[in-house]
């Protein structure tokens, strides 16, 4: 169901939803006898209850112009799933509302990888310099001119084949670029990056469905297991933009059997997960990161996936010698917690990815007197942790979210309102094309009592322009929904009332949320679907990030065939020069 603002029954809808069992037996494909297990850390606690595919008449076109989803659906993102009144090729067409593209950069040099990829910015001399990266593909822009950007460095392994465990003249064996926060450290004088080392995600071991997956695969669980590499974080100190400039100063393995977590051996096989996603860090004390820390933390349904993440926090006082403080987890998200974990409607339905995908979200650094912090858990939904001790991270309140499978549930949050409204804007984003799944609703949830979160509304659904010839985005092909707003590493100051989302097909979309109740979107842009050297299998994944600079009033659009430097009236006056000020730290 579309969630509206002045949805009455919103809330019946959630509590409903929330403990409503996923499957109605006989919903599931043909079931598959699984092998005895053999690896105690794929639990199946409850029997297989996977769904099958969706029945084509139960979702699709309506009578009004809207799209019905389906309500549940199986893992399968590499497959169409036409329908009657979707369009016969991908949309080469843009649109635009109260936006103007100040510069366009296509080709390969603008796109390391066609599906996702992470940003940060630095200043030296005078100069910007905007990273865009996924793991072995990296680049480095001299962005200082809008309108003439500049590549001044381009990682790669593709001289062999992407294969990791190798050296190249880039690259040491099992060294990639992670997720990173980068932030200006008092201590060094100079900026710090803390760069996530986590498992492989798209993985040749396991499959997403039987008889290769987890469950029915344990010679591919016991060689994703044995695979070497640092599951952790590194920390450098860099004196330049470019790689050459960075300086190791720490390697700090997150798994829990380690004898000492900054003495592992990468070339080894770790435990655990390593550090997912961008770490938190304002270059001050405190830093928390989403990890499993050994391979017990197993409570997942995902079908590829071993490890279910909880949080650590660290000391940061020497960047060069991080000390951990505290571990969290939810109930039921480690091996013999089945009790927990039997509770939880998405047991045994083999599809849903539960534990944290993102980091603690804070609205506030500890060391500025923040006390709550947020977290985004997938299928266990929302979480409120008081971190005002890093050292005894406590909960403070939770609440499960209307399940939406397949898909991911619940992976971002944008706290940027909570100061101001005591608003948090909760999402989760599409895995499939053609809407192949339950639509996932950015909720606007109330945490003005932290230990009674409620989910009191959701943005509108972005809708295309009359000039597109479509009623929805659906229709356009390829994934819509929601991926994140950016991150809080974003140089500047956030603006009050305003969101701006990655939509997949639906380009940009900006969102006025400073009347939390009527909740508007102001201004967008939806650029072409590819590119000329867009590879065909990545048509469908759009606008998959949105960067923007605060300081600048400048966003950046990350599509599957380059990048696009936006400006609006609803971000301000746009600055296409040097910055006034460098980006130093974070600002809240």
């Amino acid at each position: 169901m579309r969630l509206t603002r002045g949805n009455t029954v919103l809330a019946t809808l959630v509590a409903a939803a929330a403990t409503a069992t996923l499957l109605a037996p006989g919903i599931s494909a043909t079931p598959v006898v699984a092998a005895a297990p053999t690896d105690p850390d794929v639990r199946e606690v409850c029997a297989d209850r996977r769904p099958g595919p969706a029945d084509t008449g139960a979702y699709g076109m309506q009578l009004d112009g809207t799209f019905r989803h389906p309500s549940l659906t199986p893992v399968d993102e590499g497959s169409d799933h036409p329908f009657p009144g979707r369009a016969d090729a991908y949309d080469t067409r843009a649109y635009i509302k109260n936006m103007k593209v100040e510069a366009a950069y296509e080709g390969a040099d603008f796109t390391p990888d066609y599906f996702h990829t992470w940003q940060n910015v630095v200043d030296f001399d005078g100069r910007r310099y905007l990273f865009q990266y996924d793991r072995s593909e990296g680049r480095v822009y001299d962005v200082t001119d809008v309108r003439k950007v500049k590549v001044v460095e381009k990682l790669s392994r593709e001289d062999v084949d992407g294969d990791e465990t190798r050296a190249n003249g880039d690259w040491a064996a099992h060294d990639y670029w992670g997720a990173s926060t980068i932030q200006w450290s008092r201590k060094l004088g100079a900026y710090v990056m803390v760069q996530s080392f986590e498992s492989k995600r798209q993985i040749s071991e396991l499959s997403d469905h039987p008889p290769l997956d987890k469950y029915h695969n344990p010679d591919g669980v016991r060689k994703l297991r044995a695979k070497p590499g640092l599951k952790g974080f590194k920390v450098y100190r860099l004196d330049g933009p470019r790689k050459k400039d960075w300086k190791l100063l720490a390697t700090v393995s997150t798994d829990s059997t380690q004898r000492d977590p900054l003495r592992s051996d990468p070339a080894t096989a770790q435990q655990g997960s390593g550090s997912i996603d961008v770490p938190y860090w304002t270059g001050e004390k405190y830093m928390f990161l989403a990890t499993a820390p050994d391979d017990t933390y197993s409570g997942t349904e995902y079908p590829t996936n071993l490890h279910s993440a909880g949080y650590q926090s660290w000391d940061m006082s020497d960047p060069a010698h991080p000390k951990l403080l505290d571990t969290w987890h939810l109930p039921g998200q480690r091996t013999g917690e089945d009790a927990a974990y039997r509770k939880n409607p998405r047991c045994g339905n083999r599809t849903s990815w539960m534990g944290a995908r993102m980091p603690l979200f804070l609205p506030k650094p500890v060391e500025k007197g923040g006390r709550y912090a947020f977290a985004a858990m997938g299928g266990y939904g929302l979480a409120v942790l008081d971190v005002s001790d890093p050292a005894h991270l406590r909960t403070v309140g939770r609440l499960d979210l209307p399940a939406s499978v397949a898909g991911t549930e619940g992976d971002n949050i944008d706290v940027s309102q909570y100061e101001k409204t005591g608003m948090i804007y909760y999402s989760g984003y599409p895995l499939t094309e053609d809407c192949y799944e339950p639509y996932k609703d950015v909720y606007q949830i109330d945490v003005r009592d932290p230990a009674r979160p409620r989910v009191v509304g959701a943005l509108p659904r972005p809708v295309p322009p009359k000039a597109s010839g479509l009623t929805d985005y659906c229709q356009r092909r390829g994934s819509f929904g929601p991926k994140r707003t950016g991150y809080y590493t974003n140089p500047g100051k956030h603006d009050a009332g305003l969101l701006g989302y990655g939509f997949y097909n639906a380009g940009v979309q900006f969102f006025d949320v400073s009347d939390p109740a009527a909740p508007e979107i102001s201004a967008y842009f939806v650029p072409k679907a590819y590119g000329r050297d867009t590879a065909e299998y990545a048509y469908g994944n759009q606008t998959h990030g949105i960067y923007v600079e605060w300081d600048r009033n400048i966003a950046w659009a990350l599509t599957n065939h380059g990048i696009y430097a936006l400006s609006s009236k609803v971000l301000g006056k746009p600055d296409l020069d040097a910055p006034a000020k460098p980006f130093r730290t974070s600002e809240f």
